[in-house]
């Protein structure tokens, strides 16, 4: 499927989507609200079976959520961005329960970013201890040992 068949197929089931096709791949802009079940239904419709990358970018007014998505099947590849505007609490829903690899992902970008994903089986730190204050990939984030410019 070519990125203007995606773009049509996109539109019938989440008429509020946008797009950007200025990149390597198709970019669709979703919604945050019922995220979680668009994402099963772009899976389910278009055969999206592998998560291979989900991150987070600070852009000091907002945290965009990032997934690129592949179908093995019909070769091609999507990725799905979000913009969570709630800055001193971001949440979202979590998509563990349609792409296991979200899990570690999801853990990840908690870590890193204080994202919180609502219905995460086990959302805790993953490469720092529990008792971290803060979120290091924040462009707010100061610490002790950083060394001012």
């Amino acid at each position: 499927m070519n990125n203007e068949d995606l773009k049509i197929q996109i539109s019938q089931y989440i008429p509020a989507a946008s797009y950007d096709e200025s990149g390597e791949f198709l970019n669709a802009f979703l919604p945050l609200e019922n995220f979680a079940e668009n994402m099963l239904l772009l899976r389910q419709k278009l055969q999206l079976d592998y998560l291979f990358c989900l991150t987070a970018i600070d852009w000091k007014d907002h945290i965009a959520m990032v997934y690129h998505l592949l179908s093995k099947q019909q070769k091609h590849t999507l990725v799905i961005k979000v913009k969570i505007t709630d800055t001193a609490n971001p949440t979202m829903d979590s998509v563990c329960g349609i792409w296991k690899t979200a899990n570690y992902h999801e853990r990840e970008v908690y870590d890193m970013f204080g994202v919180h994903f609502n219905a995460h089986p086990d959302l805790r730190r993953i490469f720092l201890d529990e008792d971290w204050k803060g979120w290091p990939l924040r462009k707010n984030y100061e610490d002790e040992n950083m060394i001012a410019l």
